[in-house]
């Protein structure tokens, strides 16, 4: 069942795994952050539907399969504009539409590398909305042993360079932001 994060903000849950949630983020008007795993499109289109949403875009913030398996599914079925970011590659029948790069405007978001987890990486920030939607740049407390509400760099055995992921962190701190939206998983 989707869960209001915001007005205006869903969380799309996909399937739970041993090491955490794995998620996408669907907005009032039609953003659709990352898209689950290959084996949990069908949930993640049922409980898209179940929000009454059109869904306009399809906006991937790095090339893990947890992100990006639901793509061609997404595609086939709700027809959104596709935005990649550059350096991210997977397999998929459809090519994006639209590749993204640091700073770049794609949509309401403006894309914020923050490479070290991935080098093709990027957080999403909507200031108008005060939202940083930071997918695998930090990971939520149900990942370690910390308590509720804290995050922490994702475990090192997935990311590529914890150093440059901490150093990262740095840069979505220059947008204004009330709410860090960040899905758990690898």
């Amino acid at each position: 069942m989707p869960i209001d994060l915001l007005p205006g903000v869903h969380d799309i849950p996909c399937a739970n795994t041993e090491t955490g949630r794995i998620r996408a983020f669907l907005s009032d008007d039609g953003n659709l952050i990352d898209c689950g795993l290959p084996d949990t499109s069908d949930t993640l289109l049922d409980e898209i539907a179940e929000t009454r949403i059109h869904v306009d875009s399809l906006k991937i913030t790095h090339a893990d399969r947890d992100h990006v398996g639901g793509f061609d599914a997404v595609v086939q079925e709700l027809s959104p504009e596709t935005y990649v970011s550059v350096g991210a590659e997977f397999d998929t029948e459809s090519d994006p539409d639209n590749r993204y790069a640091n700073s770049n405007e794609i949509g309401l978001f403006e894309a914020v590398h923050v490479p070290g987890h991935r080098e093709h990486q990027h957080a999403l920030t909507d200031e108008d909305r005060g939202v940083a939607i930071l997918t695998d740049a930090l990971s939520r407390a149900d990942q370690s042993v910390q308590p509720a509400g804290y995050f922490h760099l994702p475990p090192g055995i997935y990311s590529g360079d914890l150093n440059e992921a901490e150093t990262s962190l740095e840069r979505p701190l220059e947008y204004n932001f009330e709410a860090r939206l960040v899905p758990t998983g690898s």
